[in-house]
């Protein structure tokens, strides 16, 4: 007979087995492909498994975004903790785009965001999600203010909002096909490392 801690570590298995299968269906298909037949096959576990663990298909890719996204939330804390110049922490963060969109987690959250346009349950989860991302970028944007002082007429929160939009919605225009030499989103976000890099070379110089 399992012991309780053995079925509490199997069931900790199965609902992440069936987490890493969803994010790879809708990498594979899209949400609106995407079945719950589809992700418990390619999970090997029953259907009873999923909605025993999540409900429904929503409550599945809700949990794979939480999931998905505390992670991602975690390790940029652990960028903007570690000391580095901004120019430098930025550059990483371009590098993180990348590592999220092989990954899945940029469609994850794109689908999701575009069934919570119709679905306030959905659209809700998103925000909670997205919150976190713009408490971390305001936390680091207030950091710059009190080390270098104020960017323009910028507010914190602002600056943080620009920050937000223009990984989201460089994310967007990339998950739609649209190239780099239509749109260069990636150069562009490159780019605003390089102008980061160069305005504290000129500070240190002063």
């Amino acid at each position: 007979m399992a012991s309780p801690a053995n079925t509490v570590e199997k069931s900790r298995d199965v609902r992440v087995s069936i987490l890493d299968a969803a994010r790879e269906c809708i990498v594979e298909t899209g949400y609106s492909s995407l079945s719950t037949r589809m992700i418990t096959d390619r999970a090997g576990v029953p259907l009873s498994q999923l909605h025993y663990h999540f409900g429904s298909k929503h409550g599945l890719m809700l949990a794979a975004l939480a999931h998905e996204n505390e992670r991602r939330l975690e390790r940029q804390r652990s960028l903007f903790d570690a000391g580095q110049p901004l120019w430098r922490q930025w550059e990483q963060a371009c590098d993180y785009l990348e590592e999220d969109l092989d990954s899945g987690y940029v469609r994850v959250l794109q689908e999701m965001t575009a069934v919570g346009w119709s679905n306030e349950e959905v659209a809700a989860a998103v925000r909670a999600d997205l919150d976190g991302w713009f408490e971390l970028l305001t936390t680091v944007a207030e950091r710059i203010a009190d080390e270098h002082g104020a960017i323009g007429p910028f507010k914190p929160a602002e600056l943080s909002a620009l920050a937000g939009m223009a990984f989201l919605g460089a994310e967007s225009l990339i998950l739609l096909g649209v190239g780099e030499e239509e749109v260069p989103c990636r150069a562009a976000l490159r780019r605003v490392g390089t102008l980061l890099r160069t305005l504290y070379a000129g500070e240190a110089r002063d």
